[in-house]
Formats: structure tokens, C-alpha cells, sequence
């Protein structure tokens, strides 16, 4: 972030925003003393033009006054634009052979920071847009750029981006959030209130001393899309991203901008026999769908910009609503989309019986095949649990964190499979530890506070921006969003590791103990102590014996020490009078 430039002389005052409003006022006193005047002196006709004269200069005066940038955000992408061109792609560079490309052409809500690499944390929509397209049939290009507003990016990208496009290729158009400010000065990207064909200001920038006329939200639009018609593309208008903003007289709803540039956008698709695709009605549905945590780390730093995880949704919404839209331009797109369905892990349930799903590591899940071998206690489920009243999904994995569970949507599948009344066991820790951001880069931070950081992570497989949280609040994600679907939530402890410092098995009670209990006090989960009720119990076992029950390592288990967990899982639930010990053995 920087400061605005500081101020030159104006080179053309007449054309100046502040001249103008001061030529107003000026001309409305001197109208008003007329029509006095003249009310005495001449006719009535006469004072009626001269007050419709004063109605109408009123009237010009709130049409060219900008819109309020209620986003208070500084963002001066525009700024670096020669660093920003280095990192964006070259229109038309991605098409495979004959294949059609789709555009994306927007601002920071679809591309965020002058690269759009997530370095502070912020991603855009467009960054997962092409998971949604069958890249064999279609490419997907993001030409969004931070800052810009629709006149922005008319004047300074659109030309660049015209060079790519041929007949048959797709621009999907979002812009808006940056049309407001000053008209001649800093950022100077306001336009016109509204929709009109003929309303029109010309200015010249003070820092630059550049003149430019200044049209209508509506006139860009059509300017857009008549270009991408005459080289033989589809235009796709989409409303804007909804911001962090709640509706102050319509109570849990989020602030729409229907009045405004969806509004505006929509009267422009119409009118040019154009699809129109409502991204702001889609998300903020959904939005109010959350808890108020939920959606706020649905945005980063601020209330427009979205982390990931709102990106994500973002782009989700964008291609619902693409799916969704019956204009018979878009028959081609839409059957290029891919991966719509969310992706879920019950298939095999029986209609109205409840599950239970269980998550986790290696200790959970493992190679649960050899008598000898290493087993983790989610096998053992069927022991514990009458199979015959409640599902039971184990959907554990080696080797995961919190964070890789959530990162390779392995997470996500469950939260699509939840329905009201469903249980999740939540067992994570173990791997919890470690790199962060190199290595296997399956770290959090080591808390339970919400917090977060942005890493640049590098793996063998990638090299990337990404914001990290710490060990609990992935804890808290976990149980909020089971919650939001009617799910149960339950916490358990990590089991125990086969080590005996001063004869007692070790115990985790003033790290991952801490922080579990933490997280409990915070959202008053169920909780189900299996480190110490297992600890308790190969304790009494004795070290010697208590080997029998680990295999390869001091942290998976033998069978035997799989089903001793999953009893202690079972003597958890009875002890805190758990709704899941109903379907216990």
C-alpha cells in the first residue's frame, strides 16, 4: 500500500470536479435572484424556464457527483501497471487449437495485488475458476487486475485483452467495486452514476494533466460488449462479489448492491440480449448461511477482499449461476463445466438411517489388513457402534494434519455428506507438527487462538502463498461448519505415544491437551478425552505389555491397541452421556 500522489497544478480548471460544483453554485444563486426579478417584471412563462433551467442544473450536479467509495480500501494496483502486465497473461495465449478461451474481466475480487499470488493473504475468484472448465475443451484466462474500475480498464487494459479474443470465445465481466472517488484526481476512476447513453464529463487529471471524457457505469458496458460482438464473442455481465456488510434494515441479511451496479448491470444485459449472471445474490445467500465467524474469515484484512476460502466460493457461486442461466449463448460454456456436483463420502448410506463419520490420521485409519500389522481404531468402529441403527464412514487419513485434511478437500466431502441429526469425531494432532511451509508442509501454528500468517509454502509439488492458521482454530472450522449443517460435533484427543519417561506413559496435556480443552471452553463441543482414558489404561497395562500394543513405532497401534482406543472411545461417550452412546454396542 502507498499514498496518493501528491497533487499538481490543474492545467484546465474548467474541467476540474471542484470548479464544476462551484460553477454550479454560483449559477443557481444568480438563477434564483433572476427568477425573482423576473416574477415582477416579465412573464410567468419566462420564470418557468428559469426555475426548470435551475431544476435541471440540480439535477446534472447529483448525476456527475461520484459515488462514495464505501469500500475504504486503498488499492493502487493501477500504480505498478508495467509490474502488474509482467505477471498477467497474454491474451489468447492459453487457447488449444481451435478451442474457444474464456476471459475473465475484473478487478481485484477476481484478481487480488498487483501479481494476484495470494502474498498478502487475498485471492480472488478467478484463481479457481478453471478448475470448473473441461480444459479440453476450453481455457480459462484471468486478465483481472486490482484497482481498476469498468473505465480503468477500458482505457488501460481492454485494448491488450481485444488482441486475444477471437469469434466463439467467452468475457465474463465483473466490474464495479471501483467505479466511485474522485473523477480528475488520485485514483480518477469514478464514472457516471446509472445506465444513461448520452451523460458524458470531461476532465483532466490534475496529477497527469490527461484529458479524458468520462461516460456512464451502463455506457462502458455497452462499449464492452459491442466490441466483444463485433469480434464474433459472447458477453456475460456478473454482478459484483457481495462485501463483509450486513443489511442494517433487513437484519441477517447481507447488503445486496441491486440498486446500484447489479442493478445496472442487469438493466445493460437485457437491453443487449446478453446473459446476466447474479454472483452477488448467489454468495451472499450463502453467506447468511454461516455464523458471523464463518463469513469473516471468508474475507482477508479487509471487508471486499476474500481469503481463500471466499474465493473458492466465489468462483462455486459463479458457476452455479452460470449452470443455471437459460440464455442460449451461454449452450456452449455450459458444456465445457466440469466438477459442479459437491463431492461427498455417503453413498453408500441407507435412505433416513444417521451417520457417523470419523476423521483423522493414521492412528484412525491405517493398513488395517494384517493380523500383524498397523491398524488405526476407526477400523474397529463396528465394534463399538450398532451398525444396525447408524452408518459409520471412516474417513481418516495417513499422514494428515488438520490442515492437509481441510487443504485437499477431504473436509469437504464430509461437510457435503452432513444432514441434521449426522455425528463427526474430530481426532487430529499428531501431525500437526513440523514444517509449516517446506518439507511435507502439513504444520499449524502451534495454539489454539484464532490466528494466521501468510507463508510461502515450497514443496516438491509446489511453490505458493498461503495463509496458515493455527492448530485450533481448524479445530473450530471443523465444529462450526459440522454445526451449520445440523451435524453433531465431537472432539477427541489424540491417542497416546508408546513413550515412558519416569515409568508413566507420556502425555500431551500441556500442548494439544491444553489447546483442545481451549477450543472446548470456546464453542462448548463434546468432548472425548481418548489420550488420558487410554493413557489411564496402558498405565495400568505396564510398559512391557503395553508394547503389544503399538506396532512399528511408539505412535500407530497393533490391532490390539486399535480396539483398546476404540473402547475408550466408547467409554468417553458414556461418561460425558454423549447422544452417539445411544448407538453403542
Amino acid at each position: 500500500m502507498t499514498n496518493h500522489l501528491p497533487l499538481k497544478k490543474i492545467k484546465n480548471p474548467l474541467y476540474s470536479e471542484q470548479i464544476f460544483f462551484l460553477s454550479h453554485f454560483i449559477l443557481t444563486f444568480v438563477l434564483k435572484l433572476l427568477a425573482h426579478f423576473y416574477m415582477k417584471r416579465t412573464s410567468f412563462l419566462l420564470y418557468c424556464l428559469l426555475t426548470l433551467s435551475y431544476s435541471l442544473t440540480a439535477q446534472n450536479a447529483e448525476k456527475f457527483k461520484p459515488m462514495e467509495d464505501i469500500n475504504n480500501v486503498v488499492d493502487l494496483t493501477l500504480d505498478s501497471l508495467e509490474k502488474a502486465n509482467t505477471m498477467r497473461p497474454i491474451s489468447g495465449s492459453s487457447r488449444h487449437g481451435n478451442n474457444p478461451v474464456l476471459f475473465l474481466v475484473g478487478n481485484s475480487t477476481m484478481r487480488t495485488g498487483t501479481k494476484g499470488n495470494g502474498d498478502n493473504g487475498q485471492w480472488g475468484w478467478g484463481f479457481h475458476a478453471s478448475k470448473y472448465f473441461d480444459k479440453d475443451k476450453i481455457t480459462v484466462e484471468n486478465h483481472a487486475l486490482g484497482g481498476t474500475s469498468s473505465r480503468t480498464f477500458y482505457r488501460k487494459l481492454w485494448p491488450d485483452v481485444k488482441k486475444g479474443i477471437r469469434k466463439g470465445d467467452y468475457v465474463i465481466i465483473e466490474l464495479g467495486h471501483n467505479d466511485n472517488g474522485p473523477f480528475d484526481r488520485g485514483r480518477a476512476r469514478a464514472t457516471i452514476k446509472g445506465i444513461s447513453p448520452t451523460d458524458s464529463l470531461n476532465v483532466t487529471i490534475q496529477e497527469t494533466g490527461e484529458k479524458e471524457t468520462v461516460y456512464s457505469f451502463g455506457e462502458y458496458m455497452r462499449r464492452f460488449i459491442k466490441e466483444c460482438k463485433d469480434l464474433g464473442a459472447h458477453p456475460i455481465l456478473v454482478s459484483l462479489t457481495p462485501r463483509n456488510a450486513w443489511d442494517e434494515k433487513n437484519p441477517g441479511h447481507i447488503a445486496r448492491v441491486n440498486n446500484t451496479f447489479g442493478l445496472w448491470s442487469k438493466q445493460i444485459a437485457e437491453e443487449q440480449d446478453i446473459p446476466f449472471l447474479d454472483l452477488n445474490e448467489t454468495s451472499a445467500t450463502k453467506l447468511e448461511s454461516f455464523s458471523t465467524w464463518k463469513v469473516n474469515y471468508h474475507f482477508y484484512l479487509d471487508k471486499i477482499h476474500t481469503s481463500d476460502f471466499g474465493a473458492r466460493m466465489n468462483a462455486h457461486s459463479a458457476v452455479e449461476t452460470l449452470q443455471k442461466c437459460t440464455h442460449p449463448s451461454l449452450k456452449g460454456l455450459q458444456d465445457c463445466l466440469i466438477n459442479i456436483t459437491p463431492s461427498r463420502c455417503d453413498a453408500s448410506r441407507p435412505k433416513g438411517k444417521p451417520a457417523v463419520f470419523i476423521t483423522g490420521d493414521s492412528t484412525v485409519k491405517n493398513e488395517d489388513k494384517a493380523t500383524d500389522g498397523m491398524w488405526g481404531w476407526g477400523s474397529q468402529a463396528s465394534t463399538i457402534f450398532d451398525t444396525d441403527k447408524i452408518c459409520v464412514f471412516n474417513e481418516a487419513k495417513a499422514g494428515r494434519s488438520t490442515r492437509t485434511y481441510l487443504e485437499e478437500n477431504r473436509w469437504e466431502k464430509i461437510y457435503n455428506s452432513i444432514l441434521p441429526g449426522d455425528f463427526v469425531l474430530i481426532q487430529f494432532g499428531h501431525n500437526d507438527i513440523g514444517d509449516i511451509d517446506k518439507g511435507k508442509a502439513r504444520g499449524t501454528i502451534a495454539c489454539a487462538q484464532d490466528t494466521s500468517h501468510v507463508y510461502r509454502v515450497k514443496t516438491k509439488d509446489k511453490v505458493q502463498n498461503q495463509v496458515i492458521y493455527s492448530f485450533g482454530w481448524y479445530l473450530k472450522k471443523f465444529i462450526d461448519d459440522v454445526r451449520e449443517k445440523g451435524g453433531i460435533p465431537i472432539l477427541l484427543s489424540l491417542t497416546p505415544r508408546n513413550e515412558w519417561p519416569n515409568g508413566k506413559i507420556e502425555r500431551r496435556n500441556n500442548s494439544y491437551g491444553k489447546w483442545y480443552r481451549q477450543v472446548v471452553a470456546e464453542t462448548a463441543v463434546e468432548f472425548v478425552d481418548v489420550h488420558n482414558i487410554s493413557a489411564d489404561a496402558l498405565d495400568a497395562i505396564g510398559k512391557e505389555k503395553a508394547n503389544e500394543y503399538y506396532k512399528r513405532d511408539h505412535t500407530h497401534t497393533s490391532l490390539k491397541g486399535a480396539q483398546l482406543n476404540a473402547q475408550s472411545v466408547a467409554k468417553g461417550l458414556r461418561e460425558i452421556d454423549s447422544p452417539l452412546a445411544e448407538y453403542l454396542k
